[in-house]
């Protein structure tokens, strides 16, 4: 990768220092030999070699302190070498940490942005005409006239896979999709959080949301379930007769985002986007792997968002901010990084 630059200079100033110094180490290896021998036979001239013979002492001397010379060098180069590495790495690191971190904290802000939508959706719905004489009238034309207008809203809002219209006494009575899943009316959803979270809602203006899980009246699909009390007259402060639930098509949506977000080509071989619910466990994984529910060993210590090294790997992480109302459900975007690449 281009961060990795100062790290592969680093590496090669200091591959250059060993291989000259390492040949100035072989020139005067070759230098003191050649003086050996001149002293030699210097020696062997008698005193007509006196004066070459130090002349050969001198050029012994100096290739002797060259050598020291080049040692100090070599020494003093690589500890350099070892410490902008050190600094090197730890930039990299510094630098992929943070980019990570924005990215997971652009994945969970687009996850609350499609989500608070989600939120807005069941509060008008709930305040439509055919759902609210559904939930109080139980002559089959009325609840017939409220599943062809939940049929409707379902052509064009593709991410739901159904909704429901359930009494007051949780009994599903309508749904939008009574062919491909024609389980669902009669259902009693009565024990259901997100039902009894919804007839205990203050107003109209409030809704109920529910964590990741699949739901087997649907086909055993992944659905982020959202709820709100459908009230008499429509009205926001009126008296609940039963509930809207609606039901998002999780994971292709989920998949979309965590497969979106902005990395390269390699930086997407090397990592793995997630999202995980406020226990750690995984609700999304962009490779596709990872089992939906099946813990993630997060590390925050505390903080909503940061980094961490985990081995050889980069964990970059950000809680869900929430966004407008929809204050979000304590979600983290995750990018995992093998390091190194």
């Amino acid at each position: 990768m281009q961060d990795n630059t100062i790290l592969k200079l680093a590496y090669d100033i200091s591959e250059m220092t060993h291989d000259k110094v390492g040949a100035i180490e072989d020139i005067m290896q070759t230098t003191r030999i050649l003086a050996l021998n001149a002293r030699i036979e210097a020696a062997r001239a008698g005193g007509a070699g006196a004066a070459f013979g130090v002349v050969a002492e001198e050029i012994g001397r100096v290739s002797e302190e060259i050598n020291h010379i080049a040692a100090d060098f070599r020494q003093a180069v690589e500890g350099h070498t070892r410490r902008i590495e050190e600094a090197g790495g730890e930039m990299l690191v510094a630098f992929r940490g943070q980019r990570l971190t924005d990215l997971s904290l652009n994945a969970i802000e687009i996850i609350d942005r499609n989500l608070f939508e989600r939120s807005c959706d069941v509060r008008w719905w709930a305040t439509d005409s055919a759902v609210v004489a559904a939930a109080g009238d139980p002559r089959p034309a009325v609840r017939q006239h409220a599943s062809d207008r939940l049929a409707t809203i379902l052509r064009s809002y593709v991410v739901y896979l159904d909704l429901w219209i359930a009494d007051a006494e949780g009994r599903v009575v309508a749904n939008g999709r009574p062919h491909r899943y024609p389980n669902a009316v009669g259902l009693n959803v009565a024990r259901s959080d997100w039902f009894q979270q919804a007839m205990n809602t203050a107003s109209g203006d409030d809704f109920t949301v529910a964590d990741i899980a699949r739901n087997s009246a649907l086909d055993d699909a992944a659905v982020a379930t959202y709820a709100t009390a459908i009230r008499s007259g429509g009205d926001a402060d009126g008296t609940p007769l039963g509930v809207l639930g609606i039901f998002f098509d999780w994971t292709p949506q989920a998949g979309d985002v965590v497969q979106g977000v902005g990395l390269s080509d390699e930086e997407r071989a090397q990592c793995r986007v997630m999202l995980l619910d406020a226990e750690h466990r995984l609700i999304a994984d962009a490779t596709g792997g990872g089992e939906l529910g099946s813990p993630y060993p997060l590390r925050t210590e505390g903080r909503e968002r940061g980094y961490y090294q985990d081995g050889d790997k980069l964990v970059a992480f950000a809680l869900t901010p929430g966004y407008e109302t929809y204050r979000g459900l304590g979600w983290y975007g995750v990018i995992e990084c093998q390091l190194g690449g």
